[in-house]
C-alpha cells in the first residue's frame, strides 16, 4: 500500500507546544494522569546504556488527551498512579518500537506493562511496511520532518537543552493520531483486535527471552554442541546473566558468547585446561576460574536428556521444504498486504519445518488464522507429505 495516499485522510495532530511542561512532583503526576482515566496514554522513554547491563532511565515522556509532559525518572518511580496506569490492561499505552522501553520498565520499576500497543507493529499491519522508522512514518502521514539531532545526546545530564526537550515531545506528539489512523485501517481490514493481540504476544515473548534459564537458546553458534555440552552452556550462560545483573556490566565485559561456547565444547576440568582455551582472558581465569570449573562439572554430570536444544540451521532437504512452505505463507501475506516478516518471522517458520506439527505453533491462532485461512489446507497438505 502507498501510505502517502492515506495521508490526506489522517487525523489532526496536536501542534508542538509553545512551552515544555514538566511535572516535578509525584503527586502532581498522579493528578495529571487522573485527568482522563482509561484514555490512550502516549509513552516513550530516553535512557543510557553504554557500560552497564541495565539501562539507566533518563526521561519519561507522556501524552494524554492532547497534552504532553516530561517527567524525571525519580518523579515517575515515586508516582503511585504511574505504576497503576502502566499495569492497567484497560488503558492503552501507545509506544513505537517498544522492546527497549518494556525492558527498561521491567528492570527499572520491576513491573510488566499491560495493555501495550506497539504502533510500529500497527503500521505494518496497516500495510505501511515492516519495521518502518517513526520519523519516516510521521513525515509520510503528517508532513512534518522531525529534527533527530538530539537522538544520541546525554539524557542523564540536567538541564536538558531546548532541542532535547522538543525532540522528546515530538517522540510522543504523533502517537495518538497514528493510533487513530492505524485503528481505522485495521477496522477496514477486519483486524480490529489484531494489534492489541500481537503487541501482547510480542511483549510476552520479550519477557520470556530475558529468563536467565533460557538465554542459552539465543547463542545460535552453540547448536553443534552435544546435549551434555549444551547443558554446560546453559549453566555458564545462566551464571553470566546473573553475574552481569549483580555487577551491572554488559555481557561482553564478563565473558563473550563465543568464549562460553568454547568452554562448553572443551569441558575443562582444571584451571590449567581453562587457561589453554584460546581467547579466555587470564583475568577471567583468576576471577571466575573456580566457579567456571564447578559449572562445567555440574552441567556435564546433570541429566540433559530432556534439555531443549539450540535450533540448528536447516539441512539441505529442509531448506527445500522451507522454500515451499514460505511460498504459501508469502502468498497469504501478499494477498492481505501484511509484511511476511510480521506474519511469519523466519525463525518461527524454521521451527515449523523442524517440528511439522501445527498444534505446537501459533500460526493458526488469533489474527494469523484469519490471514492464513485461504492457504491453510495447502499448508497442512505440505506438512503431511
Amino acid at each position: 500500500m502507498d501510505i502517502s495516499a492515506q495521508a490526506a485522510a489522517a487525523v489532526d495532530v496536536p501542534p508542538a507546544p509553545a512551552s515544555i511542561h514538566w511535572v516535578r512532583e509525584p503527586a502532581a503526576l498522579d493528578q495529571w494522569l487522573d485527568r482522563a482515566p482509561g484514555k490512550p496514554l502516549a509513552l516513550d522513554t530516553e535512557f543510557e546504556r553504554v557500560n552497564t547491563f541495565y539501562p539507566i532511565p533518563g526521561l519519561v515522556q507522556l501524552g494524554l488527551d492532547g497534552e504532553f509532559c516530561l517527567v524525571d525518572p525519580s518523579v515517575a518511580e515515586q508516582s503511585r498512579r504511574f505504576r497503576e496506569v502502566l499495569t492497567d490492561p484497560d488503558t492503552p499505552k501507545l509506544l513505537y518500537a517498544m522492546s527497549e522501553d518494556l525492558e527498561l520498565f521491567r528492570q527499572w520499576l520491576a513491573l510488566e506493562p499491560a495493555g501495550v500497543v506497539d504502533l510500529q507493529i500497527g503500521a505494518a499491519m496497516a500495510g505501511a511496511g515492516f519495521s518502518l522508522g517513526y520519523a519516516k512514518l510521521v513525515e509520510t502521514l503528517f508532513g512534518e520532518a522531525l529534527d533527530k539531532s538530539a537522538t544520541r545526546s546525554d539524557w542523564l545530564a540536567r538541564p536538558l537543552s531546548d532541542a532535547q526537550q522538543r525532540y522528546a515531545i515530538d517522540d510522543i506528539r504523533f502517537l495518538e493520531p497514528m493510533y487513530h489512523w492505524v485503528t481505522r485501517l485495521l477496522q477496514d481490514r477486519g483486524l480490529e483486535a489484531a494489534l492489541a493481540e500481537e503487541s501482547a504476544r510480542f511483549a510476552n515473548e520479550l519477557a520470556g527471552q530475558e529468563d536467565p534459564d533460557n538465554h542459552y537458546l539465543k547463542l545460535r553458534g552453540g547448536w553443534t554442541l552435544t546435549a551434555q555440552q549444551q547443558g554446560v552452556l546453559r549453566e555458564l550462560v545462566r551464571w553470566r546473566e546473573l553475574e552481569c545483573q549483580r555487577r551491572d556490566r554488559p555481557r561482553n565485559r564478563v565473558l563473550a558468547d563465543a568464549l562460553l561456547i568454547a568452554i562448553a565444547e572443551r569441558l575443562p576440568g582444571s584451571l590449567r585446561e581453562l587457561s589453554n582455551i584460546q581467547g579466555v582472558p587470564s583475568g577471567a581465569v583468576r576471577r571466575y576460574g573456580d566457579t567456571l570449573i564447578e559449572l562445567v562439572s555440574r552441567g556435564s554430570t546433570a541429566d540433559n536428556s530432556s534439555l531443549e536444544r539450540i535450533a540448528p540451521p536447516l539441512s539441505r532437504d529442509q531448506q527445500g521444504f522451507f522454500k515451499q512452505l514460505k511460498r504459501l505463507f508469502r502468498k497469504a501475506a501478499e494477498d492481505a498486504d501484511i509484511p511476511m516478516e510480521l506474519l511469519a518471522p523466519r525463525k518461527r517458520l524454521e521451527k515449523v519445518v523442524q517440528q511439522p506439527d501445527l498444534a505446537q505453533h501459533e500460526f493458526f491462532q488469533g489474527w494469523r488464522a484469519q490471514i492464513l485461512a485461504p492457504v491453510r489446507a495447502e499448508i497442512e497438505e505440505l506438512l503431511r507429505s
